[in-house]
Formats: structure tokens, C-alpha cells, sequence
């Protein structure tokens, strides 16, 4: 009798946490920028035991992520001013650099993997939506894909900078890692 009570407290204890641990990856993308900021702690925590992308993969998601970064930042530097202008700058430099880098590793030879050319059709449909905003529309979304698209970014290196196959890959993933959360934190700081 003494156990089964026990066990049924333990369980309703249990219970608040457990109903907590669903996927923080959408939490982070539906919650306020200040909630995703603590939910991105605990995401990190649980990328220490996820698998790396395989090589070819983890070439191809950062390649299409730079293409998406430059093409979106291009328009959103034409389209606003102010901090959203400066920012867009700088990811269209820090993103041309990152491509080069990247397109250096693997046309060295020692990598086996193929760069895409283009984005994939949900980027694509993403920048064609940025496309069709008017300026205070645009401004709002341009920086909620940003924050999307560096949570995203920030889990694939820090997975393939800890775990990937490739060495020289992997190293380039772990120097890239730094960059790519100040990027996140700026897009955050972004006004909405």
C-alpha cells in the first residue's frame, strides 16, 4: 500500500515536468523572443546527444542558409533603415564570407560533397513572401525569419562542430558557431 501511494505521488510530481520536455525547437520559433532565448539553452543542452548531420547534408543545409541569408539580407539592406539596414549589411558580408569559406573546403578535394545552387523551395518561398510586403510588414518579417533561420543555423554547426565526420569541416563548423549566435542575438534585438 505504502509503495503504490509513493509511486502515485512520484508520478504526479513527474507529471508538470515531463508535460514540459516537448520539442524546444518549437517553442523557440512560436515563443517571445525573451522566452526563446531561455529555451535555447535547454535546446543546446539537448543537441549534446543528437546525431551530427551527415557530411554531405551538413554542406548542403549551411550552403542553401548562406544563399537564403545574402538573398533576403540584399532586399531587406534596399527595403529599411536604421538598425534593421545595418544589420542586413552585415549578414550579406558575414554570409559572402562564410560561402567562400565553405566552397574553399569543399572544392579542396578532401570533402565528398556536392555545393547546392540554389535554394530549397521553402527558402525560396520565404524570400518571395519578403518580396511581397509592404515596408512595416516587411521589416516585422524580415526579422522573424532571421531569428528562425539562426535558431536553425546555430543547432546544425553546433551539432556538426561536436560531432561531425569530416575534421576540417567540423573545425571550420566549431570557429563558424560563435558568429552565427551573435547573429541570432542581433536578429532578437531587432525591433519588432
Amino acid at each position: 500500500m505504502k509503495l503504490t501511494t509513493l509511486t502515485s505521488v512520484l508520478l504526479m510530481l513527474a507529471a508538470p515536468a515531463f508535460a514540459q520536455s516537448s520539442d524546444t525547437n518549437s517553442t523557440m520559433e512560436t515563443a517571445p523572443s525573451g522566452a526563446a532565448t531561455a529555451a535555447s539553452s535547454s535546446s543546446d543542452a539537448a543537441n549534446d546527444t543528437e546525431m551530427a548531420p551527415a557530411t554531405a547534408e551538413f554542406v548542403e543545409k549551411a550552403a542553401r542558409s548562406d544563399m537564403f541569408e545574402i538573398q533576403s539580407s540584399q532586399l531587406a539592406a534596399g527595403r529599411t533603415d536604421g538598425a534593421t539596414k545595418d544589420f542586413a549589411e552585415q549578414m550579406v558580408n558575414d554570409h559572402q564570407k562564410t560561402t567562400k569559406q565553405l566552397k574553399d573546403l569543399v572544392t579542396s578535394g578532401s570533402i565528398d560533397a556536392e555545393l547546392p545552387t540554389a535554394m530549397s523551395q521553402k527558402q525560396q518561398d520565404m524570400l518571395d513572401e519578403l518580396r511581397s510586403l509592404d515596408a512595416d510588414a516587411f521589416a516585422t518579417q524580415y526579422r522573424n525569419q532571421q531569428v528562425n533561420v539562426h535558431e536553425k543555423a546555430v543547432e546544425l554547426f553546433d551539432q556538426y562542430g561536436n560531432r561531425g565526420d569530416d575534421e576540417a569541416l567540423r573545425q571550420w563548423a566549431a570557429e563558424t558557431l560563435p558568429t552565427l549566435r551573435d547573429h541570432l542575438q542581433m536578429a532578437r534585438d531587432l525591433p519588432e
